[in-house]
């Protein structure tokens, strides 16, 4: 249903099934990526206490599109070449593999969204189908 999806580094057909079970059959309900984001529960929300300048992901949203990110991005972790180097960039920054995979999920929903939004929708029944009785 969507190939381009599958075709994602780390995303497998277990993970685009969730992803497109959470964008549901009216992936045009999701007015931008932040929207998928904050329903996905990867938005970043503020949690600073005094000078560090701290974020968390929302708690909130559907859990399952959640882990669902969550494996997308330890495999690109581990497998994918570009998302090795930022994280030994962001290591070396001196940010917690906590707060790396926060990032990483955000930019792999991101770089989601526009293809869930862009997928068509269902079948529609045609205007000249009458019930029969």
């Amino acid at each position: 249903m969507a190939p381009d999806l599958v075709a994602l580094p780390g995303v497998g057909i277990d993970t685009a099934g969730q992803l497109l079970v959470t964008a549901g059959d009216n992936p045009h309900r999701l007015r931008s990526e932040a929207a998928f984001a904050r329903l996905c529960g990867v938005a970043p929300i503020p949690a600073s206490s005094g000078r560090p300048d701290r974020h968390r992901l929302h708690r909130g949203g559907d859990r399952d599109a959640n882990s669902a990110l969550w494996r997308i991005t330890l495999v690109r972790m581990r497998c994918h070449q570009p998302t090795e180097d930022y994280v030994t960039r962001r290591t070396a920054e001196g940010k917690t593999k906590t707060e790396i995979m926060r990032c990483i999920k955000r930019y792999v929903a991101r770089g989601t969204f526009p293809l869930l939004a862009a997928r068509p929708m269902g079948h529609q029944p045609s205007a000249t189908t009458t019930a029969s009785g």
